[in-house]
């Protein structure tokens, strides 16, 4: 007699499965909507210091590539230019949230962001099977600055070699990013005088998604999004621009979030879709901002267009 085996469900176990397949079908409207087009991301904070943070960025952006999409990443690397000037017995000044940027300075920057964190972000993606490639805003004459002029209590203040964008040139970027690669950019930009300049990483990202006329931009933050009161755990899903003035004006969006989301609103005036400010800090928090109808951190576009009707704006 030939004994039977009986397969038995676990019903637990069944019904995780479930809800992992219902995840993997949420995210089909956008993978049809984004197919092929361009994904600006931004990344800096603590998602650059943790290692398991660090693993779950690269993870995200190798996971958009292989569903079609184009991620170009944009990095700061404030904390290791920190940490090589205080190795040479060298200050860092800061003046409205500018580095101030000496010769010296401007060779240390240089080195680290393009030598060393430029490299190792490569060389992460690279590790994880992705085909990346890195350089600065040198290479190409992709990055065309002038120098920065900081308004000091009315004043304009030289605060060394900090670059102002000029021109973005996308060829580079976009036979890169539309082929099978995945371009990593230091934000270092070349002057009219051949001199290299410093320039802050999210204005970076913005002018270059703007160029490319991408889809999204993606600021990766330290902070959950733009909260809906000062010391607020709140803070809003979706704002219009509209709706972004207004809250300027009542006081509930300053200090730092400012510039953050007139980034955002240039980047949408110059063409791109939508933009996001983002909590780096929760592990694939661009997953879940781009795969989910709800996503996390604040979406700011010009009108609320919504991707699919289930999409809670």
């Amino acid at each position: 007699m030939i004994e039977e085996t009986l397969f038995k469900i676990d019903p637990i176990k069944t019904e995780a499965t479930i809800k992992k397949a219902n995840i993997l079908i949420e995210s089909l409207p956008y993978i049809q909507k984004l197919y092929g087009k361009t994904v600006v991301i931004k990344y800096g904070g603590n998602a650059m210091i943790n290692e398991e943070l660090k693993n779950s960025v690269m993870d995200d952006i190798l996971l958009l590539k292989y569903v079609g999409m184009n991620p170009v990443l944009v990095h700061g690397g404030g904390p290791d230019i920190n940490k090589a000037l205080k190795q040479y017995n060298a200050k860092s000044e800061f003046i409205n949230g500018l580095r101030v940027t000496d010769d010296f300075t401007m060779g240390i920057a240089q080195m680290v962001l393009v030598g060393k964190t430029n490299k190792e972000i490569v060389a992460k993606l690279n590790e994880k099977g992705g085909n990346a490639v890195g350089f600065c805003g040198i290479d190409g004459n992709i990055i065309k600055c002038s120098k920065h002029y900081e308004a000091v209590d009315g004043k304009e203040t030289d605060i060394g070699y900090v670059g102002e964008i000029k021109q973005i040139n996308t060829k580079l970027i976009e036979i890169l990013s539309k082929d099978e690669y995945i371009p990593v950019i230091a934000p270092i930009g070349i002057g009219e005088d051949g001199h290299s300049y410093n320039i802050n990483a999210d204005t970076v990202a913005g002018e270059i998604a703007a160029a490319l006329k991408a889809e999204k931009l993606m600021l990766l933050t330290d902070t959950e999004g733009v909260k809906k009161e000062n010391n607020s755990d709140e803070f809003y899903s979706a704002l219009t621009i509209r709706e972004v003035y207004e809250l300027i004006d009542k006081g509930i969006i300053s200090g730092g979030m400012i510039p953050k989301v007139m980034g955002c609103i240039e980047a949408l005036n110059k063409g791109v879709g939508r933009t996001h400010i983002l909590d780096g800090r929760i592990p694939h928090s661009i997953l879940l901002e781009i795969f989910t109808y709800k996503g996390i951190g604040t979406m700011i576009m010009k009108e609320r267009l919504l991707y699919h009707e289930n999409e809670a704006l």
